[in-house]
C-alpha cells in the first residue's frame, strides 16, 4: 500500500512539474527574465528529459525573444525546438501528443518571422511553403498558412470562399461583389474578442454604405462552456450567438473549416479587407479598432467608398 501511495505521489508531482514549466517560462518571459526561463527549462529537462511540455516551453522562449527583437536568440530557440520536435516525431505522430503541434507551429513561425525581419522575405516564404508541404495534413496547416499569408497575401486576388453551408443571407461569390470594398470577418462562437469587434463593424457599415461584410466561421464540436455537441446543435448555437452579438451587421455567414485553412485563420478574429477589384489590401490576425479600419477604408478608391 505504501508503494502505491508513493507511486501516486510521484505521478502527481510529475504532472505538476509538466503543467507548471510552461507557465513558469511564460511568466519569466513576461518579466524579461530570459535567463530565468532558460534555467527553469534546464532544471525541468534534467529531471524529466525532453518532453512535449518542455518543447512548448522552449518554443515560448523563441516567441519571447522575437517580441523583444532579439533575432539571434529567437532563431536559436526556434531551431532547437524544431530539431527536438523532429526527434519526437520519429516515435509519434504530430497530432497524437497535445503540446507538440504548439511547439512545432511556433518554431516554424518564429524562424520565418526572423528571416522576414532580416529582409529575407522570399526566403521566409520559401521556408514556409516547404513546411506546408510536410505538414499540410496536420493541425498546424492553418498556422503555417497564416504566416504565408502575412508575408504574401496583400496585393493578391482574394481566395474564393466555400459557401455551401451558411447562416443568414445567402453569400455571394467574392467575384460578384466587385466595385465595393469587402471585409471578411473570420470569427468563432466562443471568441470574446470577436464579440467586441462586432459593434466596430456595425459602425463601419453605417459610415461606409458601400462596404460589404462577410463573416465566415466554422464548427468546433462544442457549444457553451466547451460542452460537446453534434453539428446540428452547434449550428443552432452559432445562430443564437450571431443574432445576440451581431444583430446590426446582417452579414452572410459561410460555415466551412476550409475557409479557415485557406485564409490561415489560427487567430480569431482575423480581418481581411478587399478593394473594389477583389484585391487583398489588409490581412490582419487579431482585432482592430474602429480608427484603424476606418483609416484603411478611406485609402480605398473614392468610387468604392463614399
Amino acid at each position: 500500500m505504501r508503494l502505491l501511495k508513493l507511486s501516486g505521489i510521484t505521478l502527481v508531482l510529475t504532472w505538476v512539474a509538466s503543467a507548471s514549466v510552461i507557465q513558469d517560462v511564460r511568466q519569466a518571459i513576461a518579466a524579461g527574465d530570459f535567463k530565468g526561463g532558460e534555467g527553469r527549462i534546464a532544471s525541468y529537462r534534467a529531471q524529466q528529459g525532453v518532453t512535449p511540455e518542455m518543447l512548448e516551453a522552449l518554443s515560448w522562449m523563441g516567441r519571447g525573444a522575437l517580441a523583444a527583437r532579439d533575432f539571434e536568440k529567437a532563431e536559436a530557440y526556434a531551431q532547437e525546438t524544431h530539431q527536438l520536435v523532429l526527434e519526437q516525431l520519429k516515435k509519434t505522430r504530430l497530432d497524437d501528443v497535445k503540446h507538440l503541434p504548439i511547439a512545432l507551429g511556433a518554431a516554424i513561425e518564429v524562424q520565418a518571422q526572423v528571416l522576414a525581419a532580416r529582409g529575407e522575405r522570399a526566403g521566409a516564404i520559401a521556408f514556409l511553403n516547404g513546411q506546408m508541404e510536410k505538414y499540410r495534413g496536420t493541425s498546424i496547416r492553418t498556422r503555417v498558412q497564416k504566416n504565408i499569408n502575412l508575408l504574401s497575401l496583400e496585393g493578391k486576388k482574394a481566395i474564393a470562399l466555400e459557401a455551401k453551408h451558411h447562416l443568414g443571407p445567402a453569400p455571394q461569390p467574392l467575384s460578384a461583389m466587385r466595385g465595393s470594398p469587402v471585409l471578411l470577418f473570420f470569427w468563432a462562437h466562443w471568441c470574446g474578442d470577436c464579440k467586441r469587434q462586432g459593434p466596430v463593424l456595425a459602425r463601419l457599415q453605417s459610415e461606409f454604405p458601400e462596404l460589404k461584410i462577410v463573416a465566415p466561421t466554422q464548427l468546433y464540436g462544442f457549444t457553451s462552456r466547451g460542452q460537446e455537441a453534434a453539428a446540428d446543435a452547434e449550428l443552432k448555437y452559432i445562430d443564437q450567438i450571431r443574432e445576440t452579438h451581431y444583430p446590426a451587421m446582417k452579414a452572410p455567414v459561410p460555415i466551412s473549416d476550409e475557409n479557415f485553412k485557406s485564409y490561415g485563420v489560427s487567430t480569431t478574429p482575423t480581418l481581411v479587407l478587399l478593394d473594389g477589384d477583389g484585391i487583398v489590401r489588409l490581412y490582419r490576425p487579431g482585432a482592430m479598432s474602429h480608427e484603424e479600419l476606418a483609416a484603411r477604408l478611406k485609402l480605398l478608391s473614392p468610387q468604392a467608398v463614399r
